[in-house]
């Protein structure tokens, strides 16, 4: 216990608080962030350029860079300015920073990447920019084209800076699928229609439109759309063509005829994408769907990369060195090295759309549920960042969701189109639907009518409004108070013990539609309402009065949210892309946030982590923020060992409220988790600090003053080591072992997480001796699962990662890379290299 006396004494200290003020530079932070997956709608979604590449969710651009230093592709910027659907993105040849995108608000705007910022925007582009590419023969112009044309050219900086239309590349009869830029001839241009057909320009030449359809085609008035255009740029005149349903073609674009065709598998019916392989003359990649109707009817994010089939010695060959950005219909993204035909880097699951909701697990705090326009909810593990599951989709808008109680592992979720569901996340299917209400096409409403049910679909209630329903939210202190926001701008309050249909209370005050109600969790009768005219409301129900109007959003508010322990905290979200923390006693905004790049949602977060907030947003991503600035009194308080009065406090729950809601009170914990927390410490006897910090700090995430105080006089490690929401249970396990703690009371998940120097050795042997000891069975692991040379080469990666060199180079002997284990047995001694040699 040595190192907590010496902090004790820490305190006593005068310069103890300003280096802890250190790290509470902001109010609130980001500690997390869920991106969003590439849409799935427009063709031209990512791109790459030299080590960084591209794509675009619904509304943001997510640009990844490679860090040289890990080898690994990290999120570099998140660019989102555009306020409808992204289009198309095209990254200039000739500056590696910028790279161009349009939108369907006919926007077209130029990036900089190495500046994250926007460097020019032109607005008004008379017509959605379908398609855009830079100029290869210009560094500062890029053209797009709407559907129907014309071929707009925009010079963004010199003399001739402006938008010019081409001459030729107009009054098209087919609609514009894609179109390309030579990479050597000056001015030549190919298009590619939806009726299958191409046409090319070039500068002195006779302008060919609407030639080289198919040959299937030739005759008839179907359609087959070119999907995928690329010049070949070790040729001045071949263009290799792929078509929806008809495959490839190589095209000679000076004599107009096709050279040759490519037939595809039957098991890869469309070509999506191709791109040319630079560092092999003549070779092409394709991207292809999958449309048999007997297997699925696309390859996923989490498909298995299947090698080709096993050749000959003379057929055999191996790819060159490259690269291919790969966008998936479920929104997953990913490079994958074709020479090595593994993913370099892989993000499976996102969603591609607006998320309009979000809820933590009741039972465990590490799962988040998201419920989308993409049709999905999504359970998320927000320690890894990763989603753990995903409904069956296809369920039309998902507007709300709820956790079922407890461990029941049950999502109710609101739909546009099919009403209610409940789906069983364990068992991956819908168990239970309603279809009673009529849907319409704004969130949450649910007609003129709030329906209240048992799990099992019977009704109970049925409460009649004079305008459409937004939202209701049940009283935590009272099981049969219920509240309704209504589009009549009214919020209403209803008693379901009784059988009347007529609300208790009704409140009036907003000028506009009441989106949203939420009952305060710590002060009885307590509620709060946001509306489309900017505000949130604090209603008193035992007053029948607005006690406080919070003004501060420039749009309405859709997001609201009160802190499970602090009774004054109101968090609220807005289509003005902020989310705002208030101090309900004064009115007062202690912090805005704007990081979100859209209309900002759903807001929640759960009672045993009251102070990490999750959001979500239209711009298709989920955020998690960090409150633990915002009490920074409190910390002191617990970190000092303060009284129990100085700690918690009570509030309008209980009969004599105290302190804790008085104007310019320091804050005080006043939720049922701190109280559980008070009651088992005073039952425990000894020496009680220890048990006090930890649970302290495992429920209100305090990493700001207890990662300050331990990484300078415990661990000596990164103060971000231990960051929300998940760090806490890890940092606690550590302290044991440098306790001394035994072995073998270690807990299960403990080599998944942050180890301590002297288990890491052991633990990452005991790894690769299992990889190298796993029995496979006669018929194969099945899909997917790594063959025993897959998990060898694992194997001795870890030992050469530990130093364990020897035992690397009898693993590479056993997989036959001689040359690898001769590379580096000098390290073991000479005499076992010269044994190896021998």
């Amino acid at each position: 216990m040595a190192w907590m006396t010496y902090i004790s004494h820490w305190f006593e200290q005068d310069d103890w608080y300003e280096g802890l003020q250190r790290v509470n530079m902001s109010q609130v932070r980001q500690v997390g962030l869920l991106a969003a997956g590439c849409q799935p709608w427009n063709r031209d979604v990512c791109a790459a350029s030299g080590d960084r590449f591209a794509y675009c969710a619904t509304l943001a651009i997510y640009v990844y860079q490679l860090d040289h230093h890990y080898n690994e592709f990290k999120l570099h910027a998140i660019m989102s300015e555009h306020k409808k659907t992204i289009t198309a993105l095209s990254w200039c040849p000739h500056n590696p920073d910028l790279f161009a995108s349009g939108s369907a608000d006919n926007l077209v705007i130029i990036w900089n990447v190495a500046e994250q910022k926007v460097i020019a925007k032109l607005d008004n582009t008379k017509g959605t920019p379908a398609s855009l590419s830079w100029c290869w023969n210009a560094g500062d112009a890029v053209a797009f084209a709407s559907h129907r044309g014309p071929l707009f050219i925009w010079t963004i900086s010199g003399p001739d800076s402006g938008v010019t239309v081409h001459k030729d590349a107009h009054s098209f009869l087919s609609d514009i699928c894609i179109f390309r830029w030579h990479t050597q001839k000056k001015g030549k241009v190919a298009f590619g229609h939806i009726d299958g057909s191409l046409s090319i320009f070039q500068p002195g030449n006779k302008s060919q439109k609407h030639v080289l359809r198919p040959e299937s085609l030739e005759g008839t008035d179907e359609e087959d759309p070119v999907s995928a255009l690329e010049w070949d740029p070790l040729s001045t005149d071949y263009l290799l063509v792929a078509n929806l349903h008809h495959g490839l073609r190589l095209v000679d674009s000076e004599s107009l005829c096709c050279i040759t065709t490519f037939s595809l598998p039957s098991a890869a019916a469309s070509v999506q994408c191709l791109a040319w392989v630079p560092s092999a003359p003549g070779m092409f990649v394709t991207g292809v769907s999958n449309q048999s109707p007997t297997k699925n009817h696309y390859t996923s994010s989490t498909s298995e990369a299947v090698p080709p089939p096993t050749l000959t010695q003379n057929q055999a060959f191996s790819l060159p060195p490259g690269h291919a950005v790969c966008c998936f219909l479920d929104g997953g993204v990913g490079l994958y090295d074709m020479g090595a035909k593994k993913w370099d880097f892989l993000r499976d699951l996102g969603h591609v759309e607006t998320i309009f909701d979000c809820k933590f697990k009741p039972d465990n705090p590490n799962l988040l549920a998201t419920a989308s326009f993409d049709g999905t909810i999504k359970v998320w593990d927000i320690n890894t960042l990763t989603a753990v599951y995903t409904s069956p989709g296809n369920e039309g808008v998902i507007y709300s969701l709820s956790w079922a109680p407890g461990d029941l592992n049950c999502i109710a979720g609101a739909t546009s189109r099919n009403g209610a569901f409940i789906w069983d996340i364990k068992k991956g299917k819908m168990v239970q639907r309603f279809n009673e209400s009529k849907s319409t096409d704004k969130c949450r409403v649910q007609a003129n009518i709030d329906i209240i049910r048992t799990i099992d679909g019977k009704i109970l209630h049925k409460y009649r409004h004079p305008a459409a329903v937004f939202g209701c939210d049940w009283s935590q202190n009272n099981k049969d108070m219920i509240a309704t926001g209504c589009e009549d701008k009214n919020v209403r309050v209803y008693y379901v013990a009784t059988s009347s249909d007529q609300p208790l209370k009704v409140f009036s005050g907003h000028t506009e539609k009441v989106f949203h109600v939420r009952w305060s969790p710590l002060r009885e009768g307590t509620l709060c309402s946001g509306s489309d005219d900017g505000s949130v409301r604090i209603w008193d129900y035992t007053q029948d009065a607005c006690i406080n109007i919070l003004s501060g959003h420039t749009a309405p508010v859709r997001g609201l949210m009160w802190n499970p322990e602090i009774p004054y905290l109101l968090i609220s979200g807005s289509w003005d892309c902020t989310i705002k923390v208030w101090d309900t006693r004064e009115g007062i905004c202690l912090d805005t946030v704007c990081d979100h790049g859209a209309d900002v949602y759903g807001l929640t977060c759960h009672p045993r982590r009251p102070f990490t907030v999750a959001s979500c947003s239209r711009d298709s991503t989920v955020r998690l923020w960090s409150l633990t600035p915002l009490i920074t009194p409190l910390q002191i308080n617990i970190l000092a060992d303060r009284s129990w009065e100085e700690i918690i406090g009570n509030t309008g729950c209980i009969p004599s409220p105290d302190s804790a809601i008085e104007p310019g009170a320091p804050p005080l914990l006043c939720g049922k988790v701190s109280r559980d927390i008070k009651q088992e410490i005073e039952k425990l006897s000894g020496n009680l600090r220890v048990k006090k910090l930890r649970w302290f700090s495992e429920c209100l995430s305090m990493q700001n003053a207890l990662k300050f105080l331990l990484h300078f006089y415990v661990f000596g490690c990164p103060v971000s080591t231990f960051q929300p929401p998940g760090g806490s249970d890890n940092l606690w396990t550590l302290v044991a072992v440098i306790k001394g703690q035994d072995d073998s009371l270690l807990p299960q998940n403990y080599c998944k997480g942050i180890m301590h120097l002297k288990h890491l050795i052991k633990f990452r042997t005991s790894e690769a001796q299992e990889l190298t000891t796993v029995k496979m069975s006669k018929f194969g692991g099945g899909i997917g699962v790594p063959t025993k040379e897959e998990r060898l080469k694992e194997a001795a990666q870890i030992h050469l990662w530990l130093g364990q060199i020897q035992r690397y180079c009898e693993l590479m002997v056993e997989l036959g890379e001689w040359d690898k284990a001769l590379s580096v047995a000098p390290s073991v001694s000479v005499k076992y290299w010269k044994k190896l040699m021998q």
